[in-house]
């Protein structure tokens, strides 16, 4: 590994979720990877050991919290407070699929908001700043009273299917609120969009009703921020075809995949599926149909501008 960047108060940890999308971060900046140890008593209790001094440091942290998402949750609760606890300088968290965020109002009575829960938690461990890519609602942001960063996926996805050379594509959105996303990577693709007009039942059970814009004859590209029982994006990509479009390809950000989600998309009409790295994919999700995109070298130059007191919205462009 490079040892190319020189100022020792940066340092990166991680834990279980995405230990993969850690190495290749500290390896576009530069750097040797944290030292630390998460382990478990008996009781399945968390334990975590830093094993370097990180006093005076910048630390971040690298932890997604997808599956298991609770587990996850603590190693990271328990992370903070070990670092806070070591005299940290600062405890920058980088999630880069930010977990309960589908929960972020009171749609029902007598619902949580577990976005916010979230946000409260992390503070309260002693969070000073959070990095994420494409949360669920924007909104999010407001939940903290420190530094939000939220990334975005489209420029990835946009720079892969233009590489891909479709001509006539039209960008569509699974959904009314995923207009602004497919809008997004629509305009870089300089192609019109489409819309399908769903209605949800319950959760994770979509029923498709019909498709506002012009397929007919077109390449189709679904856009989505997560997948994950894929029953939205499947049945999409099926009315899609019964309506006139020639291919159907999906992309995402998160690859929640859970489920009966491989097994869907494996039947389904959609041709390929573009998703980044910000969940790590378990082997028996690493299915022919489905492509993974990093997202390190992104979150690695967030990481250098935010410790170099740069700005970042320039890699919102």
């Amino acid at each position: 590994m490079s040892t190319g960047y020189k100022d020792s108060s940066l340092k990166v940890f991680t834990l279980n979720s995405n230990p993969s999308l850690a190495e290749e971060i500290v390896a576009n900046i530069g750097i040797e990877l944290g030292k630390c140890s998460v382990t478990s008593f008996s009781d399945g209790e968390i334990q975590i050991n830093i094993e370097e001094s990180i006093r005076g440091c910048d630390v971040y942290v690298v932890q997604s919290t997808s599956e298991p998402v609770n587990q996850h949750m603590m190693e990271l609760l328990i992370m903070i407070d070990a670092l806070k606890r070591a005299s940290a300088k600062s405890i920058n968290i980088v999630m880069p699929y930010y977990g309960y965020a589908r929960q972020d109002r009171k749609a029902r009575a007598r619902e949580p908001i577990t976005a916010k829960l979230v946000a409260d938690l992390l503070q309260t461990a002693g969070a000073n700043r959070v990095i994420s890519l494409d949360l669920h609602a924007p909104q999010i942001q407001g939940f903290f009273n420190i530094p939000v960063d939220q990334l975005v996926g489209v420029p990835i996805l946009s720079d892969y299917w233009s590489d891909k050379g479709f001509e006539d594509i039209v960008v569509v959105s699974p959904d009314h609120g995923g207009v602004t996303r497919a809008r997004q990577l629509a305009d870089r693709l300089k192609a019109p969009i489409a819309i399908i007009d769903k209605r949800r039942p319950r959760p994770n059970v979509a029923e498709v009703m019909n498709i506002v814009g012009n397929i007919e004859g077109k390449t189709a590209i679904l856009i989505d921020d997560i997948i994950d029982t894929a029953g939205t994006i499947t049945l999409g990509a099926n009315a899609l075809i019964e309506n006139g479009a020639t291919e159907v390809y999906a992309c995402c950000t998160h690859p929640v995949l859970s489920g009966p989600a491989i097994q869907r998309i494996n039947d389904s009409k959609i041709k390929e599926l573009v998703v980044l790295n910000t969940i790590a994919l378990k082997k028996e999700k690493q299915i022919d149909k489905v492509t993974q995109l990093s997202v390190a070298p992104l979150i690695s130059e967030a990481i250098i501008r935010v410790h170099e007191l740069q700005s970042v919205s320039i890699l919102f462009d």
